[in-house]
Parts: structure tokens; C-alpha cells; sequence
């Protein structure tokens, strides 16, 4: 008799650990491919007042990933957003998978919702013999790729500048140049900064860079209650920024959790995420 109790428990506990491994698993698989919007407020006395209220959605890490769903989801939640414009830091595409179709297609219908500007990734850099012809075709149907280069945008006659950071890996500009292109910048006007890379977080506030928007963490791909993420390029284990705000003194990084999926191919706890960034200005004093 007792053994067969002693069965039955067992029994028991396997179909409990089974039913919890399928909920585990199906709720993972869900939360990799539903994204997530993020909405943040910066807030600067540096920001001119034509520009409160000023909406940025941030789409970073799509690596060709089409979410299962042909982008609907993502570029549903983009529209509603109602941005001013849609920046895009880097690994638009997939450098071990690469298909620039899909990518393409994606950056097509964003255009359909507001000015896009780019900046390049690691994935771009590491596809240097095919991505020229890419970007070409970005640039033809209206995309704005900043490498090394800062537009300005203009509002009732009050400017920012938003400066494009091509990826290290391109090779185009050292550190030394890099804080020189950003100061050339920083020091007259509010600026904002695209960047693939949340690892130069001091050269940022160095050059006084007012809001920077980066991704390439993916959030740390796991991720845990109170210690954050596992890993992330370019940081290694429990990296320092792996996603969400950092400000040093009138410096603030966004660093994004990404959208798509590389060499680690899911996530946990860390569902695909699209910020919404809204600028306000304060008064100074």
C-alpha cells in the first residue's frame, strides 16, 4: 500500500513539472515575439520649447527578424505612437542570416509612418562586401543613414541636431575623433545621438551628449529579477548597461532591449521592446 502512494506521488510530480515545463515554455515563446512599448521622458533645459512634446520611436536589433508576423505588430505599435520621427540603432540586419528583402521591407512600411534615420550595427560592419548596395537601397527610398554625420531638425524655427554614430567596427573614426565630431555638436545645440553601442557610455558624457540612444545589449537575453541581464556583447557577463536609463550628470542613454534575436536565438524574461521617447523641456533655475 505504501508503495503504491509513493507512486502515485511520483506520478503526480512528474505531470506537475511537465504541465509547468509547457507553460514555461509556451509563455517564453510568446514573450519572445511580442514587443513591448517603452514611453520615457527626457526632460532638458537645454531642449527648445518648439521641441516639447517631440516623439522619437527607437527600433534597434531587428536583425531581419520578422517577428513571425511580418512586422504587423511592431509597426502597428509604432504608428499609435504617433512619432516624429523613427530612429534606427543598428543591426537592422542579420550578418549570419542575412536577408536584406526582409529588412527592407521593414524600413518601407516605417517610412509610411515618419522620417527614419539610421545608424549602423556590428552585423552591418561584419557584411562590409554586401552592405554598400544595401544602403543604397535605403537612401533611394528615403531612409536617412548617418555615418559619422549629424541633420538638423527644425521647429518653428528652433533646432536640435540629431548625430548618426557609424558602428567601431567600420573603422571610420577613432575615439578621439568620434568625441570631437559629438562636441561639435553638443557645445551649441541640444543634441540627440544614435549609437549602436551602450559600452561608450563615458565618451558620451564626455562630449556632452544630451540624450544618446543605443541597443546591441538585447537586454542581456535572460533576464533576472534585481540582477538584470546575463550577458551582452561587448560587456560580457551581467553587463553594467543592459537596457533601460542611464544618466551621468545632463548625459541620458536609452539603451534599448532590442527586437529581434542573433547568435542566442531566445529570450527570457526580456520581451522584444520598442521605446517611445517623448522630449521635454524644462525651465532653467
Amino acid at each position: 500500500m505504501h508503495m503504491k502512494r509513493k507512486n502515485i506521488f511520483m506520478r503526480m510530480a512528474v505531470c506537475v513539472f511537465l504541465l509547468a515545463a509547457v507553460c514555461v515554455s509556451a509563455w517564453t515563446l510568446w514573450a519572445d515575439n511580442a514587443v513591448k512599448e517603452t514611453f520615457y521622458t527626457v526632460e532638458s533645459n537645454r531642449l527648445p520649447s518648439a521641441f516639447g512634446g517631440f516623439r522619437i520611436a527607437q527600433v534597434s536589433d531587428l536583425h531581419n527578424d520578422d517577428l513571425n508576423d511580418n512586422f504587423a505588430s511592431l509597426l502597428a505599435k509604432a504608428e499609435a505612437a504617433k512619432p516624429a520621427i523613427i530612429a534606427v540603432t543598428g543591426d537592422l540586419i542579420d550578418c549570419r542570416v542575412p536577408d536584406m528583402d526582409k529588412a527592407a521591407y521593414f524600413m518601407e512600411k516605417a517610412l509610411q509612418i515618419a522620417p527614419v534615420y539610421y545608424v549602423t550595427g556590428n552585423h552591418e560592419a561584419a557584411l562590409y562586401a554586401e552592405y554598400p548596395q544595401f544602403e543604397k537601397r535605403l537612401k533611394e527610398m528615403g531612409v536617412t543613414v548617418l555615418n559619422n554625420e549629424a541633420v538638423i531638425l527644425s521647429v518653428n524655427n528652433e533646432e536640435i541636431a540629431l548625430l548618426g554614430l557609424a558602428d567601431p567596427n567600420t573603422e571610420t573614426l577613432d575615439q578621439k575623433s568620434r568625441m570631437e565630431l559629438m562636441k561639435s555638436y553638443t557645445k551649441d545645440r541640444f543634441t540627440v545621438v544614435l549609437s549602436h553601442r551602450p559600452e561608450l557610455f563615458d565618451e558620451y558624457c564626455k562630449a556632452h551628449a544630451d540624450l544618446v540612444l543605443t541597443g546591441h545589449a538585447h537586454g542581456g537575453q535572460i533576464r533576472f529579477p534585481v540582477v538584470g541581464g546575463l550577458y551582452a556583447p561587448g560587456q560580457g557577463l551581467l553587463p553594467e548597461y543592459d537596457a533601460g536609463v542611464f544618466t551621468s550628470n545632463n548625459t541620458v542613454m536609452y539603451v534599448s532591449r532590442g527586437v529581434g534575436n542573433s547568435l542566442f536565438p531566445v529570450r527570457f524574461n526580456n520581451r522584444p521592446e520598442l521605446p517611445i521617447i517623448t522630449l521635454q523641456t524644462t525651465a532653467v533655475g
